[in-house]
């Protein structure tokens, strides 16, 4: 019996193990899985589980009893026009809902159905037969019409945490992306240069680019409200086996290899929230002295508030320390902001002085960065006035007005005096 009990535990451990980094990866035929092996290979080394499937394949199908199968979605099918099963654009956005995580790569010929996802994720994909054209960035072996181009990292979106630390210039051949710039969940991952605009190679330019110079994006990347990711490129051919073995070369300069393998894996691992997620493992808050939360605060009390923030790094989590986060005391309006600071066990806390405005008040952290994942947190709390026998017996701004009471009552006296014993001895001297 306890055997079949361990067994059964173990089978569902693996199960679990399995399902916390399930991908779908839906290729546009199988010969797909061959042209990019050294992207897939990269992704199971990192632990994820991969299961293939033809994009058209009618057996597709995101969720089981209600739940989903899948953490990630990866969509190697640039051309496909409808998904198979029960699979569309819908779902998909219904599975970045639920907190799902989506890579899409586009291509000179897009379907329809990836351009509607990227139309419901804040992007717009160029028409077809477009590339993006540099004709001063493009790599040596172009066949001539300077779509084979040579990226800088310095197009890159200023964040180490979704790019990564890799120096190296970048190989890209495909369709050009054009992003919403009143989005705040949308971010430019790689642009290209001033010099770049997308356009049909093989026709003259008779109209206005669709994009031109910074505007035009070669990959894209959000994060949603609920912080599930969407990373989109206008080029399959960027995670390719070929790319990442490749060597480029500008005129005049000398080859080298390119950094599309560091930036894939990069991307790949911040878009599975492998990197930047940030989790909150507990709130605390009391006066200074106690370790307790109170029931209720009296104004102008000294207090304390701790909030223990875990980042995950390398399949683990530990502290994160942040020099930059705040804490809003707020009722209606901030009344306190204050940056707080990472303590010796490793939380990230503050002192204040709770404001002499009695009411209902709620403890705010509210953290938003590039590439981590948003940490919002709320504590209420009530704030009482003084009870009367905790005010202050004398107030020394108030000194002037007892003087003056004590001289009205020596006055009185004085008179009530003079008055009582020497009215008559007065009225002689008048007489």
């Amino acid at each position: 019996m306890r055997v079949l009990v361990v067994l059964l535990f173990c089978i569902g451990s693996s199960f679990a193990l399995a399902a916390e980094k399930s991908t779908l990866v839906l290729l546009e035929n199988v010969a797909v899985k061959e042209t990019h092996s050294i992207y897939f290979n990269m992704l199971q080394s990192h632990g994820f589980a991969l299961t293939y499937k033809v994009a058209d394949d009618p057996s597709l199908n995101l969720k089981k009893y209600g739940e989903l199968i899948y953490e990630n979605i990866i969509v190697f099918a640039p051309t496909v026009e409808e998904f198979g099963g029960a699979l569309n654009a819908e779902s998909i956005m219904d599975f970045v809902d639920n907190g799902g995580n989506l890579l899409v790569t586009a291509g000179s010929v897009t379907g329809d159905v990836l351009r509607e996802i990227a139309s419901e994720s804040g992007f717009e994909v160029d028409e077809d037969g477009t590339y993006v054209i540099d004709h001063h960035n493009f790599d040596s072996v172009d066949g001539g019409h300077h779509t084979r181009l040579v990226a800088d990292t310095e197009n890159l979106v200023k964040s180490e945490i979704i790019v990564g630390k890799g120096k190296l210039p970048l190989l890209y051949q495909g369709t050009g992306l054009l992003t919403d710039p009143s989005n705040p969940l949308v971010m430019d991952i790689l642009t290209g240069a001033t010099t770049a605009y997308t356009h049909n190679p093989t026709l003259p330019i008779t109209d206005y680019p669709h994009t031109v110079g910074k505007a035009t994006v070669m990959i894209a990347g959000l994060q949603a409200r609920n912080n599930a990711r969407i990373v989109f490129s206008g080029s399959l051919e960027f995670f390719s086996d070929e790319f990442f073995q490749a060597e480029v070369m500008k005129a005049g300069g000398k080859a080298v290899p390119t950094g599309n393998f560091e930036l894939s894996e990069a991307l790949s691992l911040w878009c599975f929230k492998e990197r930047g997620v940030l989790r909150v493992d507990g709130v605390q808050h009391f006066r200074v002295g106690e370790t307790g939360a109170p029931e209720f605060y009296t104004i102008r009390e000294n207090a304390q508030f701790f909030i223990d923030v875990k980042e995950k790094v390398n399949g683990g989590w530990v502290p994160f320390k942040a020099t930059d986060m705040q804490l809003e005391f707020v009722r209606i309006d901030p009344f306190v902001r204050a940056t707080m600071e990472v303590s010796k066990e490793g939380l990230i806390g503050t002192k204040f002085i709770i404001p002499d405005v009695y009411g209902v008040y709620q403890f705010k952290v509210n953290y938003q960065r590039l590439g981590l994942t948003r940490i919002s947190t709320a504590t209420q709390v009530s704030v009482r006035p003084l009870r009367h026998n905790q005010y202050e017996r004398f107030i020394g701004s108030a000194y002037p007005y007892y003087a003056s009471s004590f001289s009205m009552m020596f006055g009185v006296f004085v008179f009530s005096f003079v008055f009582l014993y020497h009215s008559d001895e007065i009225k002689k001297k008048a007489e």
